[in-house]
């Protein structure tokens, strides 16, 4: 089973690629390694992390390395967390 990861913070004001880069580092520190991960930015300085996991139905809620809460000065909330359950992938146009 497919179990992806989002992770999604709201950096401190104009600190977006600070955010973004910390992302990243922690990202390779990660126990384990991804299917794949991606990194993607929205307006308003915030970052989204993407990690997929190939893992027994029974570790869907567990067991899978979440990235860390960044320093409190890095952003402006807590950072958001989803896990999501792979239902199928179609091919685009």
């Amino acid at each position: 089973m497919t179990v992806t990861l989002m992770w999604e913070a709201a950096a401190a004001e104009g600190r977006g690629p600070e955010l973004l880069a910390w992302a990243r580092e922690q990202s390779r520190t990660l126990p384990g390694t991804p299917l794949r991960r991606e990194f993607l930015t929205a307006p308003d300085d915030r970052v989204l992390v993407l990690t997929w996991w190939d893992v027994p139905a029974a570790d869907r809620a567990t067991g899978l390395p979440e990235l860390p809460e960044p320093a409190a000065e890095l952003v402006r909330r807590p950072v958001h967390r989803w896990r999501f359950t792979s239902v199928s992938v179609e091919p685009g146009a």
